[in-house]
C-alpha cells in the first residue's frame, strides 16, 4: 500500500518530484487492460484446442485460422486508433472496444454450446464471435495504450519506459489469470481414460466474456477522476475539445492527408495485396479454395499490404526532418519485430499442440490441461517486470542504458536462444518420446525475458516518438508489426511436422506413418479416407524448399529467423539512434 501511495503524486507536485512515482491513471489503465487480457488470453489458450476437438478443423488449418484471427485483431488498431483520434476521442473507443469484446466471447461461448446439436451452425457463430472481438480489439488496444503516454508532462517523458513496464506487467497478471481461470474451467479431461470433455470449453469463453464486462466498468466508473493529465484535464476526451497544451510546441494538432497521397495510398495497397496473394499462395485470382488456404491467401495480403501501404499515408504528413525520422524508427524497429511475434505467438499453435501431444505435463503428481502451458509466460512476466523496469531506471541513472532499438534486439537474441535449447532436447524424441515439461518452462521463462525487452519498451518508444496528432494511428502501425508477425506464426505454425499421437493414430489404421511420409507407401483409397478422418498429414511440410522432416527442424525455423534479426538489428541501433535526435 505504500508503495501505492508513493506512486500518486498530487498534481502541482508531480514535475518537482523526480522519484520512481507515477500518476494513479496509471493503475486505472493497468486494471482495465489487465480484465481485458484475462479475455482475450483466457479465450486464446482455449481457441485452437475448441477448433481442432469440437468443431473438428484440421491442426494445420486451425494455425491458420488462429494466425489470421490475432493478426487482424492487431490490423484493426489501425482503424480504431485513426475513428478514436480523429471522431470519438480515447475513452470512448476504449467504451465500444470493451463492449464488442465481451459480445465477441459471449457468441463463442453459445457456439460451444451448440456445436453438437448443429456443427454449421456453430462454426458460423464461432466465425461471427471472432468478427466482432477483432473489431472490438481494434477499437480498444491502441487507445488504451496511447492514453499512458498522455498521463506524463514533456519533463517526464523519460519515466515511460518504466511506466509502459509496469503497464505491461497488468497486461500479464491478466493473462496469467486468464491462462488459469479459462483452461481450468474449459479444458477438462477425464482423470481415468484421459478423454478431453469437448462440451467444456464454454465455461472458458464464458469467463472471458465476464472478465471483460468487469474491466470496461472498472474504467467507466474511474476514467473522470484519474485519468487526467498532471494539471486535471480529462485525457482522451472528443478530439475537438484538445488544446494547444495537449500537444508538442509548434506540433500541428491535426493530422492531414492530401487527396494524392490518399490515392497513391490506395494504388499501393491493391498492387500489393495482390503481389502477396500471389506469393502466399500462387494465384492472382479466386477460386474456390479451404478455409485455411482463404484466410492465407485474403487475410494475410491483406495485413501485409494495409501496413506498408498506411505506413506510407502517415509519413505523407510528416512536417519536418526530425518528424519523419522519428517515424521512420518506428516503421523499422516495427518491421524486425514482426519476426519475434512470428515465434512467440506459437504458444497458442504448435506449442499447444506439442504440450497436448508430445509433452509430459506431470508436475508433483498433477497432470497440467495442454492449454495452461502458456500460463508460465504470464507468471514470469509479473515476477519480472518490476524487475526489468528497476534495471531500466538503474541504468538510466548511470548513463548506460541502451537505446530502445538495441534492447529489442536483445529480446530477438533472446527468443532465439530459447528455440535453440528447446530444438536440441526435442532431437532424439522420436515419435513416441515425450518432452518434459521443465523444457516448456524453461522457453516461456527465456521468451518472457526477450518479451520484456521488447514489447514494453517498443510501445514506450512509440509514445516517445509519435506526433501528438496522429499517435494512435501510430500504434495502430506498431500494431501491425504484431499483426503481420501473428500472420507470419499461422503460416509457420502450420508447418509442425507429425507429432507422436499421429503415428499411433496411423498405427492404429495398420499404416507405418513414417513409410507414409517418406514416399515408401500408397495407401488404399480405404487407408486414405480413414486418414482424412483422423486428420494424419500424407507428406511433411516445406517452408522456404526445404521439407520439415521433424521438431528439430521445426524449431530450428525459428533460431535462424529470431537471430538473422537480432544481429542486422543491433549492428543498425547506432543509427536509429541518431534518427531519433534526442529520443532514447
Amino acid at each position: 500500500m505504500d508503495n501505492i501511495e508513493a506512486l500518486s503524486p498530487k498534481a502541482d507536485e508531480f514535475v518537482e518530484n523526480k522519484g520512481s512515482r507515477h500518476p494513479k491513471g496509471l493503475w486505472v489503465l493497468f486494471g482495465t487492460e489487465m480484465w481485458e487480457r484475462f479475455n482475450f488470453y483466457g479465450m486464446r489458450a482455449l481457441l485452437t484446442l475448441f477448433m481442432v476437438n469440437s468443431l473438428l478443423i484440421k491442426e494445420a488449418d486451425a494455425a491458420i485460422i488462429y494466425g489470421g484471427f490475432l493478426a487482424l485483431c492487431y490490423l484493426t488498431p489501425l482503424l480504431g486508433g485513426f475513428i478514436a483520434d480523429k471522431y470519438i476521442g480515447n475513452r470512448n473507443a476504449i467504451l465500444i472496444g470493451g463492449s464488442l469484446m465481451a459480445i465477441g466471447q459471449f457468441l463463442l461461448f453459445i457456439s460451444a454450446s451448440s456445436f453438437s446439436a448443429d456443427l454449421g451452425s456453430a462454426k458460423m457463430i464461432m466465425w461471427s464471435a471472432l468478427f466482432v472481438i477483432i473489431f472490438g480489439n481494434g477499437f480498444f488496444k491502441p487507445n488504451i495504450s496511447s492514453m499512458v503516454g498522455s498521463l506524463y508532462p514533456k519533463q517526464e517523458k523519460s519515466k515511460l519506459d518504466s511506466a509502459f513496464t509496469i503497464f505491461y506487467m497488468g497486461i500479464n497478471i491478466g493473462a496469467f489469470l486468464g491462462q488459469f481461470i479459462c483452461p481450468y474451467l474449459g479444458d477438462v479431461k477425464d482423470a481415468t481414460t484421459g478423454v478431453r470433455d469437448i462440451f467444456a470449453f464454454k465455461w472458458g469463453f464464458l469467463a472471458a466474456s465476464i472478465a471483460m464486462i468487469v474491466g470496461t466498468i472498472t474504467f467507466f466508473i474511474l476514467k473522470n477522476k484519474y485519468v487526467v493529465t498532471p494539471e486535471g484535464r480529462p485525457i482522451g476526451g472528443l478530439p475537438k475539445n484538445n488544446t494547444s497544451a495537449d500537444f508538442e510546441e509548434g506540433e500541428t494538432q491535426t493530422a492531414k492527408f492530401s487527396g494524392a497521397s490518399l490515392g497513391i495510398t490506395g494504388g499501393i495497397f491493391v498492387v500489393l495485396f495482390f503481389v502477396f496473394r500471389y506469393l502466399l499462395v500462387g494465384e492472382f485470382g479466386f477460386k474456390a479454395v479451404e478455409m485455411g488456404q482463404l484466410i492465407k491467401g485474403v487475410i494475410y495480403p491483406f495485413i501485409y499490404a494495409a501496413g506498408i501501404s498506411l505506413a506510407f499515408l502517415i509519413m505523407s504528413s510528416a512536417e519536418n526532418k526530425i518528424e519523419r525520422h522519428r517515424i521512420w524508427v518506428i516503421y523499422i524497429v516495427s518491421f524486425f519485430i514482426i519476426f519475434f511475434w512470428a515465434a512467440f505467438e506459437q504458444a497458442g499453435s504448435s506449442l499447444t499442440f506439442i504440450a497436448d501431444n508430445q509433452t509430459d505435463r506431470s508436475i508433483f503428481g498433477w497432470n497440467m490441461p495442454p492449454s495452461m502451458v502458456q500460463i508460465f509466460n504470464g507468471i514470469f512476466v509479473v515476477l519480472l517486470a518490476v524487475p526489468f523496469s528497476l534495471c531500466w531506471d538503474k541504468l538510466r541513472a548511470k548513463g548506460k542504458e541502451p537505446v530502445s532499438p538495441m534492447k529489442q534486439a536483445m529480446g530477438l537474441a533472446l527468443i532465439a536462444l530459447s528455440y535453440f535449447i528447446i530444438a536440441h532436447n526435442v532431437k532424439d524424441l522420436g515419435n513416441s518420446g515425450l518432452l518434459a515439461i521443465k523444457w516448456l518452462m524453461l522457453l516461456y521463462f527465456i521468451q518472457t525475458c526477450g518479451e520484456l525487452c521488447l514489447s514494453p519498451i517498443g510501445l514506450s518508444l512509440v509514445g516517445k516518438l509519435a506526433p501528438k496528432r496522429f499517435a494512435s494511428l501510430l500504434y495502430g502501425v506498431f500494431f501491425i508489426s504484431n499483426a503481420a508477425g501473428y500472420a507470419l506464426a499461422g503460416s509457420l505454425g502450420a508447418l509442425i511436422p507429425a507429432t507422436g499421437d499421429k503415428f499411433k493414430k496411423a498405427e492404429e489404421i495398420g499404416v507405418n506413418l513414417q513409410e507414409v511420409l517418406d514416399k515408401k507407401v500408397t495407401l488404399t483409397a480405404d487407408q486414405a479416407a480413414a486418414f482424412e478422418k483422423a486428420q494424419l498429414p500424407l507428406a511433411n511440410p516445406t517452408f522456404a524448399g526445404f521439407e520439415i522432416h521433424n521438431l528439430f527442424e521445426f524449431f530450428m525455423v525459428f533460431v535462424v529467423l529470431c537471430g538473422i534479426a537480432a544481429v542486422i538489428l543491433a549492428l543498425i541501433s547506432p543509427i536509429l539512434k541518431k534518427m531519433m535526435h534526442g529520443v532514447n
